[in-house]
C-alpha cells in the first residue's frame, strides 16, 4: 500500500477525546494498571491523516493571516468533482451546496425551517446517539420506526409501521440514515425508492445524514437519497463532511446539498439566524487537500484496511463468543454487538461486561444511547496488529476463550 495504515500512534496529551477522556463522566473507565487504551467507541479513526490534506494546511499556515475571507470557488468545484467521481452524481451546481458547522446542526437548522417545537419527528431505530440529543435538545419529540430483521437476517425498513407512525403522530420531517449508524446497512435503490414513496405521501421534508457515504465496504454501493427520483431530489436536505471519511473532526466542518430553492432559502434563512455556521479557513483548506485524486487513491486503501478488520473481528466473534450475535457491517467501521443472549447466560448485566473490557484497555461503547437495549458499540478504525490485540485481551480476561 502506498499510504500507512500501520502505525500505531500515541494520540495521549494530543487533544484526542478517543484516549485522553476515559475515565471522566459519561465516559468509558480508564483501564487498570498494565493495561494501556485501545480506542474503540467514539467514532473517529486511529490512522495517520492523508499526506495531501496535511500539505494544503501546511500551504495556508505557511500564509500570515487569518482574517476574514470568502469561501474559495476551488472548494466548491472539489465537492461537485467528488461527488461526481464517487457516486455519479451529475447537475450539482455551486449554488446547491451550503457550508454547515457540523452534520447535527444542519440537522438542527433544517428542523427550525421546517418544524415547530414540540412537533414529532420520526427516526428508525437502533439510531446515531447525536440524533436523539440534538433532536431532543432543539425541544422536538422523536418516533421511532425501528428496523426489523427479514429471513435471511438483514435489517430492513418497515415500510408499513413508518406510514403508521407518521399518520397517527402527524410527521411532516424524517431523518434518514444512509448508511445506517449504528447497524452499517448500505442501503439498495430499491429500498431507498420505497422509503421516499413513504415520506412523499405523508408530505415529509427528508433530512438524510450521509456523512458516512464514503465508507463503504466491498462489495456495495452507496446510493445519493437525492439520486433515486426527481421527487427525492427535490425534498431531501442532504448532509455530509470529510470528517468521518478523513477524520478532520477536529477542524469542523461540514456541508449540505438542497436542490430545492425553496428547501434551501429556508434552511439557510435558519441556520444564519444565530451567525455560529461559518466556515473555518484552515477546514475549507482541508477539504480541498482531501477531496483530490490523492484523496480518493487513499480512501480506497482505507477501504481495503477497514474491509479486511471488519472481515476479521466478524469472524472472530462468531466463532469463539457464544451468546454475542453481530451483524455483518456493509458500511462504516462500527460494530454493534448484541450480548443479551451472552448476559442472560453467564448472568451478568450489560454494565459489567462493558467494565470487564474497559478494565483491560478495550475501551469499546454503551450501545444504549442507541437504542440497543443490551448492546456494546466497537469501533475498527485502528492498524490490524491493534484491533487483534484487543480481541486477544477479550478472549483471554472477558470471555474466556479456550
Amino acid at each position: 500500500m502506498k499510504y500507512d495504515f500501520t502505525t500505531i500512534m500515541d494520540r495521549h496529551g494530543q487533544d484526542a477525546m478517543a484516549v485522553d477522556a476515559l475515565g471522566t463522566p459519561g465516559v468509558p473507565g480508564a483501564p487498570k494498571e498494565g493495561f494501556d487504551a485501545i480506542p474503540m467507541w467514539v467514532a473517529d479513526m486511529n490512522f495517520p491523516v492523508c499526506p495531501s490534506i496535511i500539505e494544503a494546511i501546511s500551504a495556508r499556515l505557511a500564509q500570515p493571516h487569518f482574517g476574514y475571507f470568502y469561501d474559495r470557488p476551488e472548494y466548491f468545484d472539489a465537492i461537485i468533482s467528488w461527488h461526481e467521481k464517487r457516486n455519479g452524481v451529475s447537475g450539482l451546481e455551486r449554488k446547491h451546496i451550503g457550508y454547515e458547522n457540523g452534520v447535527l446542526g444542519g440537522l438542527v437548522s433544517t428542523l427550525q425551517a421546517f418544524a415547530r417545537p414540540g412537533d414529532t419527528v420520526l427516526v428508525h431505530s437502533p439510531t446515531y446517539i447525536g440524533f436523539t440529543s440534538s433532536i431532543e435538545n432543539a425541544g422536538y419529540r422523536i418516533e421511532l420506526s425501528p428496523l426489523i430483521r427479514d429471513e435471511q437476517g438483514v435489517w430492513r425498513m418497515d415500510y408499513e409501521d413508518m406510514a403508521r407512525r407518521l399518520r397517527e403522530h402527524h410527521i411532516h420531517v424524517a431523518v434518514f440514515c444512509s448508511p445506517h449508524n449504528p447497524l452499517g446497512r448500505v442501503w439498495q435503490r430499491e429500498e431507498i425508492e420505497k422509503a421516499m414513496e413513504v415520506y412523499a405521501a405523508h408530505d415529509c421534508v427528508v433530512i438524510s445524514d450521509e456523512i458516512w457515504s464514503d465508507i463503504i465496504l466491498p462489495g456495495h454501493k452507496h446510493v445519493p437519497t437525492q439520486s433515486v427520483s426527481e421527487d427525492a431530489r427535490r425534498r431531501t436536505v442532504a448532509l455530509y463532511a470529510p470528517s468521518k471519511t478523513f477524520n478532520l473532526a477536529g477542524l469542523v466542518g461540514s456541508y449540505h446539498i438542497i436542490y430545492d430553492d425553496y428547501l434551501r432559502e429556508r434552511v439557510l434563512s435558519a441556520s444564519s439566524k444565530a451567525h455560529y455556521n461559518e466556515m473555518n479557513v484552515l477546514s475549507m483548506h482541508a477539504l480541498m487537500g482531501a477531496y483530490t485524486s490523492e484523496g480518493m487513491q487513499w480512501v480506497d486503501e482505507l477501504i481495503e484496511v477497514l474491509g479486511d478488520n471488519v472481515d476479521w473481528a466478524y469472524k472472530h466473534i462468531t466463532e469463539n463468543y457464544k451468546g454475542i450475535h453481530v451483524d455483518k457491517p456493509e458500511g462504516t467501521y462500527m460494530l454493534f454487538l448484541d450480548c443479551s443472549e451472552w448476559c442472560a447466560q453467564n448472568n451478568t448485566t450489560l454494565d459489567d461486561l462493558l467494565r470487564a473490557g474497559w478494565d483491560v484497555g478495550v475501551a469499546w461503547q454503551d450501545g444504549r444511547p442507541f437504542h440497543g437495549p443490551c448492546h456494546i458499540r466497537v469501533n475498527l478504525a485502528l492498524p490490524h496488529a491493534r484491533v487483534q490485540e484487543a480481541f486477544g485481551r477479550l478472549d483471554r480476561y472477558v470471555f474466556s476463550v479456550a
